[in-house]
């Protein structure tokens, strides 16, 4: 596991694998004291809400550089979330866990307008490692590594917008006025942008019917 550690001396981990998600939003006692910078406080926060924004970060990003890309951005996301915390709203219309997303998803959205990334993958490329198997174990593990990398590059050829998107309403299922507010969009846009994603990954998967 590999560890980055923010200026505020907070550790954000990369997630295992396979790792339950942890359920939930912080208790108000535990956000008041990360808002005065208690350092157990701060803690908490992180490892409750890590193991989201990593996942939102790797679906928003790709190629060869997305590991060690998706640890600065989980760094840079935290730290912004600690110096907003203060004027973050209990009371108001977004869940923390959402405020957070946002938070995420603006600075991969500006990252990958800045530097977009090449997916290294063939969909209907042989994949390595299907092998010393059954002959029908060999095709349905083929059959899923396919599935799998075509998903990932549908999702990487989408623009920035869209892909947030997708990824917030398919992955995270957030709402839509939620989504609206991360990409700084109105609903109808929000829904438009997402029927065009779903299109383009249905096209994308086209050639499992062949």
């Amino acid at each position: 596991m590999t560890a980055t550690t923010l200026n505020t001396s907070i550790t954000v981990s990369r997630p295992a694998e396979r790792r339950p998600d942890r359920h939930g939003e912080l208790d108000d006692l535990t956000l008041a004291r990360a808002r005065r910078g208690e350092r157990d406080a701060c803690r908490a926060l992180v490892r409750l809400y890590q193991r989201r924004v990593f996942a939102l970060l790797a679906r928003m990003l790709s190629g060869r550089d997305r590991q060690s890309w998706v640890e600065d951005l989980a760094q840079e996301t935290f730290l912004r979330v600690f110096r907003a915390l203060p004027s973050f709203d209990r009371n108001g219309p977004a869940k923390l866990s959402t405020w957070i997303l946002t938070i995420a998803t603006r600075l991969s959205i500006d990252e990958l307008r800045r530097k977009r990334p090449q997916l290294h993958s063939d969909p209907a490329a042989p994949v390595p490692g299907a092998i010393a198997v059954a002959p029908e174990q060999a095709d349905d593990l083929l059959r899923r590594k396919r599935i799998a990398a075509a998903i990932e590059a549908a999702v990487a050829a989408l623009p920035a917008d869209n892909r947030a998107v997708f990824v917030l309403r398919e992955y995270h299922g957030m709402a839509y006025g939620d989504i609206a507010e991360a990409v700084r969009c109105d609903i109808g846009t929000v829904k438009s942008r997402l029927s065009r994603a779903r299109a383009r990954l249905r096209q994308a998967l086209e050639f499992l019917r062949q």
